[in-house]
């Protein structure tokens, strides 16, 4: 959606003014996918309605894939303040579990792969997914099985219950930046929580999920003072 220079801004900018400009947009995921424990690396979820996060009851461990286009939706120049993402947890058969975002450090894939039912035990991967072994299936490996992150998280929440929680913190705002700044480093956030017990599975809904109001979404906030008047009509304020 595009926007018109508001008259309040324009008449700031005649009158020299350097007004912060705030404006703030919704992100959805460019990719999303889980990582299946598995010794062969050859499951995944990439065209999937869900994504996995914890522990099965069989003591298999699932992490979640997130990526995002910050450099598509958020002018050059930009001041990001604010990042936060929203994921809906649709099924839990466990209690409260702290679930972390963690930066990951190497280029990955979304393939075509579907896990049959409930989705919960994944689905032969196909050329290009993420796997407990692969960036992208077959080609390409992690360094670790797991998947290459950081090992601190960037933010933490605790989830319970069924319903949408929110990871928000200074550091998502500033990989935000460093993302708007670099493109090219820009690999997007594993989701890890609960895997210091069985049975903590939760199941988040991804962006291939039939109910739109239940995607991944991440909402961005940033000061365009700095940004050149041209380019001020072009914010998206919706990537949807």
């Amino acid at each position: 959606m595009s926007r018109i220079l508001p008259y309040c801004c324009a008449l700031a900018l005649l009158l020299g003014s350097r007004a912060a400009i705030a404006e703030e947009v919704f992100l959805v995921p460019t990719k999303d996918n889980t990582l299946f424990e598995s010794a062969t690396g050859s499951l995944g979820n990439g065209a999937g309605a869900y994504i996995f996060v914890g522990k099965t009851g069989e003591g298999k461990i699932r992490r979640g894939l997130l990526a995002f286009d910050i450099a598509g939706s958020v002018p050059a120049g930009a001041t990001i303040t604010r990042a936060a993402l929203t994921l809906h947890m649709s099924k839990t058969t466990a209690g409260p579990a702290e679930v972390s975002l963690h930066r990951v450090l190497a280029d990955w894939g979304e393939g075509t792969s579907d896990a049959a039912a409930q989705e919960g035990k994944g689905a032969p991967a196909t050329p290009g997914d993420a796997t407990w072994l692969h960036t992208t299936f077959d080609a390409a490996t992690w360094a670790a099985p797991g998947g290459d992150f950081a090992p601190e998280p960037s933010a933490t929440t605790s989830v319970n219950a069924v319903g949408s929680y929110t990871w928000e913190s200074p550091q998502l705002a500033a990989e935000a930046q460093a993302w708007l700044a670099d493109p090219a480093g820009n690999f997007g956030w594993m989701i890890a929580g609960g895997e210091s017990a069985n049975s903590t599975a939760k199941r988040f809904d991804s962006r291939e999920q039939a109910d739109q109001n239940n995607w991944p979404t991440l909402s961005i906030t940033y000061d365009a003072t700095a940004v050149a008047p041209s380019t001020w009509g072009a914010v998206k304020e919706d990537s949807r």
